[in-house]
């Protein structure tokens, strides 16, 4: 069988140009080197080498050889690189699942800021929305959860860190009906227009709603931005976290009111698995930092 030495005797010569410019780098005579190629062509069965005076040249069938052989020696290469990191406690991917009520500028910020950092590991990030957020952390799918709210995981070692509360606005169109009357909403006065709900990406875990009262109708969108646009256009009514609506409310596109029953905030965290603890992740946690360095680049 063809070994890694003789893939890389075989590459040596063939950028040396010669069986004796071989040996010397190699620390052999070069009739050493010369009987070498001579068993690897007779187990090839194909001649690599077009011997010369005082030097080689490959032959086509040579050629071809070469760039295979630097190919797997790379491959080689990156093989035992990858099997030391994981045996040194390094992971050759890191997954974040992270909730879509997290502000989506600081995501492309992370993800720049990891790849200046780490040259050989791979990020995963997925946009999950509420429970589908732990679902992805407690199924393995995901190492860390930024923005995690309310529920409480199925299973695994997680390990916690406060990200603050997340205040909700009630938001209504400036056309919609509702929209001029100046005191707190009823239940009864709202159960009419269509709720503006995320869907929850949890599969197995129950899932979660925005707002929603008994007997109404759902207005079921995947995203805050979808849901922006339904706002506006008037086709329901609902919440939205302050910091994601506080911009249309100033522009006068959306009209935040006031309910009999407002809804409370909600709290919010980091989670990790901690069994999966490696050099990557406890730099993410230390990039991500204290309670309000997160509140304040994640939820304000």
């Amino acid at each position: 069988m063809l070994s890694e030495q003789a893939l890389e005797l075989i590459d040596i010569v063939a950028r040396v140009g010669s069986f004796t410019a071989a040996a010397n780098r190699l620390h052999k005579v070069p009739s050493a080197v010369s009987y070498a190629v001579k068993q690897i062509e007779e187990e090839l069965g194909v001649v690599l080498f077009e011997r010369h005076h005082r030097s080689v040249t490959l032959t086509p069938a040579g050629g071809h050889f070469v760039k295979q052989a630097r190919n797997l020696l790379t491959q080689i290469d990156e093989m035992k690189r990858g099997t030391q990191r994981v045996a040194n406690g390094w992971q050759p991917t890191l997954s974040i699942a992270l909730d879509n009520i997290v502000r989506a500028d600081r995501i492309s910020v992370l993800i720049a800021d990891f790849y200046r950092h780490f040259h050989d590991i791979e990020l995963i990030i997925r946009i999950e929305v509420f429970n589908g957020v732990w679902e992805a952390l407690a199924t393995g799918h995901s190492d860390v959860a930024i923005g995690a709210t309310t529920a409480i995981p199925v299973g695994g070692v997680f390990q916690y860190k406060d990200m603050g509360d997340i205040e909700w606005a009630f938001l209504v169109s400036k056309n919609h009906p509702l929209a001029n009357i100046d005191r707190p909403l009823t239940d009864e006065e709202l159960r009419p227009f269509p709720s503006i709900c995320l869907e929850d990406t949890s599969r197995e875990i129950p899932k979660r709603m925005t707002w929603l009262l008994e007997n109404q109708r759902r207005l079921v969108v995947p995203d805050w931005i979808r849901a922006i646009n339904c706002f506006r256009e008037g086709l329901g009514i609902g919440y939205m976290p302050v910091h994601l609506a506080s911009v249309f409310i100033k522009a006068g596109a959306l009209v935040e009111k006031q309910l009999e029953n407002p809804k409370l905030t909600s709290p919010c965290c980091l989670a990790w698995n901690a069994d999966k603890m490696s050099p990557a992740l406890a730099w993410v946690l230390d990039y991500l930092g204290d309670t309000d360095k997160l509140h304040r680049e994640w939820l304000a």
